[in-house]
């Protein structure tokens, strides 16, 4: 697929999400269109589909049909894992209503799964006594690698909710991993995040500023499952980079989900039941307070700014990856810290 193959792409990617857009939107009782206001989640004042999830998939699977014909090339492994995380999420969007509980015991019996068929192990964490569990004892590699699916989709889905915040984050992410891969030549690989890249585009322009669709669980569930394979195989083709690299890059995902779960649990609430008290509402609230206009639109784009301004250290050593490793550790545990108290000064300043 040259740059032609890709231009064309983005236009076919398009022209998908506007036919699913107008479809829906000429339909206006679906259970889809998400109505539902009084959420603790709903920061949306209009009927908005969650079908960017549902536009992404099809997408996707152009893609793969197109990388069959053209290359004979058949990514089972992914095609396995969008497929059946996107069903799983489209449920709920299609307002079959499963227990959060129930919901989340499906994904994990999915998942597991899935990560013992296609091997999708990580076997590098930056720990030597955590790289040895691993490569001796099964169950500790697959609840490993279980636990890191399960907190990047679910942020994934935690975050879906604001104009612009997941794609532009997702964007970010698949932009890196492309630059390392593609620096790399790791041709195949790089044109496959380049499909993933304008498929998120294409969804961008129907999500911010202005929020015509959401990705829904559907296209959370989609997406942080295909990022969450994206870093492990760029981590099995650049196997010179530090664990750790990777762990900046996926820090704001992955704690959001953890510092989510101790803060209910501390407050005895139900981990998996949804609340208005994250990191993203709570900015929300604060430039809403300050009269800014579309200030869930800010939303996405300051978090995403300093969020990129936050990983630069990281990316700017990108030559020299494996003699800083000592680096990125510390810099990712920096990183929490700095969540951590961004978040205690603005729940401070709400309860005030």
């Amino acid at each position: 697929m040259n740059f032609i193959n890709l231009i064309i792409y983005f236009a076919v990617t398009f022209l998908i999400f506007l036919s699913v857009y107008l479809f829906i939107k000429s339909k206006t009782n679906l259970s889809l269109i998400d109505q539902n206001y009084n959420k603790p989640q709903a920061f949306h004042k209009t009927p908005t589909p969650r079908i960017g999830g549902f536009a992404a998939i099809i997408c996707l699977c152009v893609f793969f049909l197109l990388n069959y014909i053209f290359n004979e090339i058949i990514l089972y492994d992914y095609a396995f894992v969008a497929i059946s995380l996107f069903i799983l999420g489209f449920l709920d969007d299609t307002k079959v209503w499963i227990n959060p509980s129930i919901r989340l015991v499906f994904m994990i019996i999915l998942l597991c799964f899935l990560i013992n068929i296609f091997s999708l192990f990580i076997y590098k964490t930056g720990f030597g006594f955590l790289n040895n569990w691993i490569e001796n004892y099964y169950f500790i590699a697959i609840l490993f690698s279980l636990l890191c699916f399960v907190f990047i989709i679910n942020g994934a889905n935690l975050i879906d909710g604001f104009n612009g915040l997941l794609g532009i984050h997702l964007l970010i992410i698949n932009s890196v991993l492309l630059y390392i891969n593609y620096t790399n030549n790791h041709t195949d690989f790089s044109f496959f995040l380049m499909a993933q890249i304008l498929i998120i585009i294409s969804f961008i322009i129907f999500n911010f500023p202005k929020s015509r669709i959401f990705l829904g669980d559907g296209g959370s569930y989609l997406f942080g499952g295909l990022v969450s394979m994206n870093v492990i195989n760029t981590s099995k083709l650049n196997p010179e980079i530090s664990p750790f690299f990777f762990c900046v890059i996926l820090f704001y995902l992955f704690y959001e989900v953890f510092f989510s779960f101790c803060r209910k649990a501390f407050k005895k609430k139900s981990p998996v039941k949804p609340d208005g008290s994250h990191l993203h509402m709570l900015i929300f609230d604060k430039l809403q307070g300050l009269n800014i206009k579309n200030p869930n639109a800010l939303t996405g784009l300051v978090i995403n700014l300093v969020y990129l301004l936050l990983i630069l250290p990281v990316c700017f050593n990108f030559n020299s990856m494996h003699e800083n490793t000592l680096f990125f550790r510390y810099w990712f545990f920096t990183l929490l810290v700095i969540y951590t108290l961004v978040y205690a000064k603005l729940y401070r300043s709400k309860k005030k």
